[in-house]
């Protein structure tokens, strides 16, 4: 039993003189340094989720953006038809020519 525990006080002893005070205090700057790099590393975490979210979101908006503007072009499209034209005057009193249009000329121009 004995030489298990004075096994285990040398054990002890080599562990407090690597990390007695001294060391401790001299290796205060690479500890600093390691805790900045993990607070940057997790904030890049966050940045980057924060972006990815921003993405998305937009991508989302330029679908629904898309497709309104397709259903918007067909609507236009159809409406502009002469046969729809024709049906939307119609309450206004308005009617398709069914004779061509007559063409006057100039009689100044003609000399």
């Amino acid at each position: 039993m004995t030489e298990t525990n004075s096994n285990i006080k040398e054990k002890r002893s080599e562990w407090k003189r690597l990390f007695n005070y001294q060391w401790i205090v001299k290796n205060v700057p690479y500890f600093l340094f390691l805790s900045v790099l993990a607070v940057v590393y997790i904030y890049n975490g966050h940045y980057s989720d924060k972006t990815i979210k921003n993405i998305n979101r937009t991508n989302k908006e330029l679908k629904e953006l898309q497709y309104e503007y397709k259903s918007l072009k067909s609507e236009v499209m159809f409406r502009s038809k002469q046969s729809e034209l024709a049906k939307a005057v119609e309450p206004l009193g308005l009617k398709e020519l069914t004779t061509p249009p007559i063409i006057l000329k100039d009689s100044v121009d003609e000399k």
